[in-house]
């Protein structure tokens, strides 16, 4: 029996459809064994599903459903989104762990998360139109955002089984390395799924014009670069798989040819051990050192950006600065001409005031 799926509740959004009242939608994250996933919900659809519950369980779920407040909406009150949103997350949880699953169960709990039911394939499941794919929801920017966090995890822990596998074949431990090798090749399932996810998401949002065309070229640059990082950990990762299958041999097993060994290992060894073809030998690092010509280039190409766009930061800034300064002259200009007329204007009065005091003397 598959186990429940992890729920959350990571944010919210505000419906955005033209013609009708903005409404609150909760966003809904569910986590697969094999997938991961996000469905839209607003709070009537949570109202109709306990309804759903009671009619076809007979007794209400475990969790109480919050109530609707009346005098307050949740689009202008953040508060009583975010409350709402920590009870409607509470309310699925404890229906997805709770022991007794005859809540979760009924078809209406699976059709309410998009779920495909016990006695259908996953081809009929998707004909029929129950599977939401995960870039409905990431049509929403911030749920988007979400995603790609996600995903720079799912990346990263690509790179940390890698790593357990080679040094699990260092110290030959097959086992090890066979295990960290094929965790590997599902996180990078993962990511995959989740990078054809984001350029989905990010064509709705485009259509839908809910970003300006800078966050969404930003956007697509990390779609971009993802893709590219995935791409060279799972080549890395088919790479190693088949070097370490075929040179491996039973100890005792005849060589086949002496001569193709032999120039196999010179050439072996007058290559650097990362297999790059540098021009001089540069110290590796934690971050180049499971990556092809590909992946250094692709690194040193975001290295390079970084620092142009820091470099831009910096320019812009030294200009706000100059700009700043050349006010701070023109205002202390300002104020020195000011302070010239006042000296003058003193030195008028004095010299009136003396005469006045020569009158009062001859007087």
């Amino acid at each position: 029996m598959a186990p429940p799926p992890e729920i959350a509740i990571p944010s919210t959004s505000v419906s955005e459809d033209v013609g009708s009242k903005p409404y609150t939608l909760y966003n809904i994250t569910l986590r697969l064994p094999l997938r991961s996933f996000v469905v839209q919900k607003r709070y009537s659809d949570f109202a109709k599903l306990h309804n759903t519950l009671v009619q076809q369980v007979g007794v209400p779920p475990p969790e109480p459903l919050p109530g609707k407040h009346w005098l307050k909406s949740t689009v202008r009150s953040p508060d009583l989104a975010r409350d709402r949103q920590i009870a409607l997350e509470k309310y699925l949880r404890t229906i997805a762990e709770t022991p007794d699953r005859r809540w979760r169960d009924t078809s209406a709990w699976r059709a309410f998360l998009n779920l495909p039911s016990a006695s259908t394939t996953s081809s009929a499941v998707s004909a029929a139109g129950m599977v939401r794919p995960a870039a409905t929801g990431a049509a929403d920017p911030q749920t988007w955002l979400d995603m790609y966090r996600e995903l720079k995890q799912h990346l990263n822990e690509a790179r940390q089984c890698l790593s357990r596998r080679d040094a699990a074949s260092d110290t030959g431990n097959s086992k090890a390395a066979a295990e960290a090798g094929a965790a590997a090749g599902r996180v990078l399932l993962k990511a995959g799924t989740t990078v054809t996810s984001l350029s989905d998401g990010l064509r709705k949002i485009q259509e839908s014009n809910r970003l300006g065309e800078g966050e969404l070229r930003r956007r697509r640059d990390l779609v971009s670069n993802a893709r590219m990082e995935r791409d060279a950990l799972e080549k890395l990762s088919t790479t190693l798989f088949i070097a370490s299958s075929s040179g491996s041999h039973p100890r005792g097993s005849p060589t086949v040819n002496t001569a193709a060994a032999e120039k196999a290992t010179s050439f072996r060894s007058a290559r650097p051990a990362t297999g790059r073809v540098l021009g001089a030998p540069l110290p590796e690092t934690a971050q180049t050192r499971e990556l092809d010509n590909e992946g250094v280039l692709q690194l040193q190409k975001r290295e390079m950006a970084a620092q142009d766009e820091a470099v831009d930061k910096l320019a812009d800034i030294i200009r706000r600065q100059k700009a700043m300064g050349i006010q701070i002259k023109n205002e202390v200009d300002a104020q020195s001409e000011m302070l010239a007329a006042l000296d003058s204007d003193v030195d008028r009065v004095n010299d009136k005031l003396g005469v006045a005091r020569n009158r009062i003397k001859k007087l």
